[in-house]
């Protein structure tokens, strides 16, 4: 006896239509899921070197191809000629999907966090050129977007009245 013999669809669930539709229904709901997990293919667009500015000064930013199981990224921060910071961002593929994990550093390379400590933010879910992560805590999400061939954006998103609301916090320019 079959799960559908139980009730009274008559015909119903043996016609096309219906087969037609639980297996959109069945492929719609595997399909989001199985893109849920996202991979290192979805922050792939980050590939380059860009350029910005930010608090009165030049950012430099570059990250490499995803290889194996990361890509490998950083920026470095500047003012009146001298660094004020360096940011080591690196992307590892687990079995939950891409993490980014973020070490910043004073000048000197001297670590702000602690030896065996990093930001570490989950994938959330993944566009076309954008991708979203959320920090550990749940506090603070982040976008990464490709806003054209030649400008790199990250925005930082905090909740607002139940929200979340993003702004941009670095605008990069592709270096040539």
């Amino acid at each position: 006896m079959n799960l559908f013999s139980k009730f009274r669809l008559g015909n119903l669930r043996d016609s096309a239509p219906f087969s037609i539709l639980l297996a959109l229904y069945l492929l719609v709901n595997l399909a989001g899921h199985a893109q849920s997990k996202g991979t290192l293919a979805d922050v792939s667009f980050m590939e380059g070197r860009w350029k910005g500015t930010f608090n009165g000064g030049p950012i430099d930013a570059a990250w490499a191809a995803p290889q194996g199981d990361n890509l490998a990224g950083f920026m470095r921060m500047m003012k009146d000629g001298k660094v004020t910071m360096y940011e080591l961002l690196i992307f590892e593929q687990t079995e939950k999907g891409p993490i980014v994990l973020v070490k910043h550093f004073k000048p000197g390379l001297i670590g702000s966090e602690e030896k065996d400590v990093s930001d570490r933010y989950s994938f959330i879910e993944a566009k076309k050129n954008q991708a979203l992560f959320e920090k550990a805590d749940g506090q603070i999400r982040i976008i990464y977007e490709k806003r054209s061939d030649n400008q790199l954006v990250i925005q930082r998103g905090n909740q607002k009245d139940g929200k979340w609301v993003f702004a941009d916090l670095f605008v990069f320019d592709r270096v040539k």
